[in-house]
């Protein structure tokens, strides 16, 4: 066998589960063999009952150290050593396999954490996984968008493993967590720590790593908003402050929040809204709304449009020429905007299918 067949072996975790499975039966067996031989031995021996050559084989075994069941005779006393010798080997391999198990079952753990975040492209870190942090989570996740979570609570890895979330334990304001979750590839990020000052730091290292990146930060205080913008966040959201408005527009426009919010939000309903960018190479580029299939053959209504330079057109005309960078603000039927989204990232054929 050369080297390279020898190395894969090694490293797959089939081979890998049956080798230990091999070693557990090996000591089982080895640990149940000085069990009956003892208990046989001194029921042979020395002549006991059954229930006194078990309770002598275990105390040996274990080396509890509890005095004999009665004298022993020469031959009694060389089982014993034997029992003992035998029952502290079999017991100390038993417990180097379990340790070996734990050891490797967090080593691949953690390498198919590593290989899983190395693959993220385009996605969102989401610093905090607190109640925000986890609605947030949750708010990804359904719409299947990729994402990584940073928190700096080491009793939170058991939870977050069971989510099986893409995560780190570490603090998000340092550069080298940051660069683990993989920043430089990120589109986004969300700071929601647990104090402002934390924000600020998170949002301060996570700008100078990434001038490209969109950043979201919670702030808890007024105070707190300029020094986050100040550091390079491009929204920052007061949750108070958001709650209490929509508080207020549920009781003065309640059916427009609720048809809003169940297309925005809710997956079983045929029309959504969508924010979707213009590529380069989108063959959307350079048309006006008028020209372009979306009104005509996608029946897909553009009710806004983000402007490249930053302007946001509401309701733009027919006329508006569509320019690589924007971002259409747009609501029709699931079908339709999946062919968008295709258009607008570069597929010319999307619209047709």
């Amino acid at each position: 066998m050369s080297p390279q067949q020898s190395d894969r072996r090694v490293s797959n975790p089939h081979v890998g589960r049956t080798r230990i499975g091999r070693q557990f039966a090996v000591a089982a067996v080895f640990l149940a063999s000085v069990f009956v031989i003892g208990t046989v031995g001194y029921t042979l021996i020395e002549g006991w009952s059954l229930s006194d050559s078990v309770y002598m084989t275990i105390i040996a075994l274990t080396t509890t150290g509890f005095a004999e069941v009665r004298p022993l005779s020469e031959a009694g006393r060389l089982l014993t050593v034997f029992v003992i010798i035998g029952g502290i080997a079999s017991i100390a391999y038993l417990g180097g396999r379990t340790v070996q198990v734990l050891v490797e079952s967090y080593i691949l753990r953690r390498m198919r954490m590593e290989r899983k975040i190395g693959q993220l492209q385009e996605h969102t870190i989401v610093c905090g996984f607190g109640r925000m942090g986890r609605h947030l989570c949750e708010e990804l996740a359904g719409e299947r968008s990729p994402f990584i979570v940073i928190d700096s609570n080491p009793e939170l890895e058991d939870r977050l493993e069971s989510t099986g979330y893409p995560f780190l334990i570490g603090d998000s304001s340092e550069d080298q967590v940051l660069m683990q979750a993989g920043i430089t590839r990120a589109s986004s990020l969300i700071s929601v720590v647990g104090t402002d000052a934390e924000n600020v730091f998170t949002t301060l290292t996570a700008r100078a790593l990434n001038h490209e990146l969109f950043i979201v930060a919670r702030a808890t205080n007024e105070q707190s908003e300029p020094k986050l913008k100040t550091a390079g966040a491009d929204r920052v959201i007061q949750p108070y402050e958001l709650v209490g408005h929509k508080l207020a527009q549920l009781v003065l426009r309640p059916g427009i929040v609720e048809y809003m919010e169940t297309v925005a939000r809710f997956g079983d309903t045929e029309i959504s809204i969508e924010e979707i960018g213009i590529a380069p190479d989108s063959p959307l580029v350079g048309q006006s709304l008028m020209q372009s299939p979306l009104r005509r053959e996608l029946n897909i209504i553009v009710v806004a449009i983000h402007k490249n330079a930053g302007e946001l057109i509401y309701n733009p005309a027919s006329d508006m020429v569509i320019e690589a960078g924007d971002r259409l603000m747009a609501i029709g039927e699931k079908s339709g905007l999946a062919k968008l989204t295709g258009l607008c990232a570069g597929d010319k054929a999307a619209g047709t299918r």
